[in-house]
């Protein structure tokens, strides 16, 4: 069993795990909403190869909180059916847990199972100020911080990564992540990585 960055050649076999965990219609959930148009985050995105077939996958992406505090969502996570049970995911999660925490990214967001999430850290208490764009459960919407406090008096609705920041918004979330504005201008996809 290897684990790996996700690479271009790897999503057709994604697309068929994806299918087969959650089945065709997942595309109409709300976090999908939250996904569209916007690439998962590089570097985050792993696979789970056994003999170069893909059995597990799990994808990290980008959104905002009240629209200036970026984090990263996480989702979705599949393994192949005969993978389940043997610790696979939770191998997956822990690594790119390490590192997300490694890039700089400062929280993590999901929605999902608590049980099996709060072993993680996840928690619903983290999320009680925020909310999202459709129908969810909110038992389910859970949240993690990478740095202690990172989600301390964050607050409102979890939008899309912008493709492009507008002007007044770039040094709002370019401060929320403790980098300066000519930073935040440079690269705006690797906001949250550190300089």
């Amino acid at each position: 069993m290897n684990i790996a960055i996700e690479q271009p050649h790897h999503a057709a076999a994604i697309d068929t795990l994806l299918d087969l965990s959650f089945g065709p219609e997942r595309a109409g959930k709300t976090v999908y909403r939250l996904r569209e148009g916007v690439d998962p985050v590089p570097g985050l995105s792993l696979v789970a190869l056994e003999d170069d077939a893909v059995v597990g996958t799990i994808r990290y992406w980008p959104v905002l909180i009240g629209g200036v505090t970026p984090t990263i969502l996480l989702g979705p996570i599949a393994i192949a059916p005969h993978m389940r049970s043997g610790g696979l995911g939770a191998q997956m999660i822990r690594q790119s847990l390490n590192r997300a925490s490694a890039a700089g990214w400062r929280s993590v967001v999901l929605v999902g199972d608590a049980p099996y999430y709060g072993r993680f850290g996840f928690t619903r208490d983290l999320t009680l100020s925020m909310s999202l764009p459709g129908p969810v459960d909110l038992d389910r919407f859970l949240a993690l911080e990478l740095v202690e406090g990172s989600l301390a008096g964050v607050s409102g609705l979890l939008t899309r990564w912008p493709a492009e920041p507008e002007p007044m918004l770039a040094p709002e979330i370019a401060a929320r992540q403790g980098v300066g504005a000519p930073a935040y201008a440079r690269e705006w996809r690797l906001l949250n990585a550190p300089a």
